[in-house]
């Protein structure tokens, strides 16, 4: 059984250093990955990702993340990538990553991806061209997430996990104003989980959404965005494919 510790949404600031590091330090303990999944600055300047950086650095378990929105505010999502990278993190966006634990291969794929809407009530590529860009670059998210899910079935992993910010499905949306659903997450994100290949789902972005949730082919996903799980990481038991 492989453990994964998540959290997302801890949106750190200069009075946020040192609340989390007590907490992670106690990683080794109980978990074989660390997976931060987006918004983990306020408004994506270098010195909130430097922040985040001395939080996760050393800490004994190997550390994925994506980026959020948040990380992308201040335009300048490759310098944060750059720091959380330099402090040992694998930043993902259309992307994988394989790490080991205890001789168990961990393979994760990651995007931030974005909104869009849910089956009978999604944006569609129509219209003003930004509208169509919009959709156009959830598909983007979608179809990068898809290839590095397919890249991960190379790699012999023990598990693949599928880590984004924006949501794929609405059952963890369950608490939001459903007003705002498009804005949270896209189906496409789904599809790619399903047609992919993966035995996790992990997402945040929506603080006042639910935890649990799965996608139309039976994928769990889990919703870890810190107002959510309420505490600095929550840890999933996944079965590995070599069990």
């Amino acid at each position: 059984m492989i453990r994964v510790a998540a959290v997302g949404d801890i949106h750190m600031g200069p009075e946020s250093q040192g609340t989390l590091r007590p907490s992670f330090e106690t990683l080794p303990g109980c978990a074989d990955v660390l997976l931060l999944a987006g918004d983990l600055t306020r408004h994506g300047t270098p010195e909130e990702a430097a922040i985040v950086a001395r939080e996760i650095k050393d800490l004994g378990v190997p550390v994925v993340a994506v980026l959020g929105n948040h990380d992308h505010h201040d335009e300048r999502p490759e310098e944060v990538g750059a720091i959380l990278r330099d402090a040992g993190a694998h930043v993902l966006e259309g992307q994988s990553a394989v790490v080991i634990a205890d001789g168990a291969r961990i393979g994760v794929a990651g995007t931030k991806g974005f909104g869009g809407g849910f089956v009978g009530r999604c944006a569609g590529e129509f219209g003003e061209p930004l509208m169509k860009e919009f959709v156009r670059y959830t598909r983007r998210c979608a179809d990068g997430l898809h290839r590095a899910l397919k890249d991960l079935e190379e790699s012999d992993c023990d598990v693949r996990i599928a880590l984004t910010h924006f949501s794929p499905v609405p059952d963890t949306l369950a608490g939001e104003p459903l007003e705002i659903y498009p804005f949270l997450g896209s189906y496409l994100l789904a599809e790619a989980i399903d047609t992919g290949g993966a035995d996790l789902a992990v997402h945040g972005h929506a603080h006042a959404g639910t935890e649990h949730g799965m996608t139309s082919g039976g994928v769990r996903v889990r919703n870890v965005a810190q107002p959510v799980i309420g505490q600095a990481f929550h840890v999933y038991h996944v079965p590995g494919r070599h069990d």
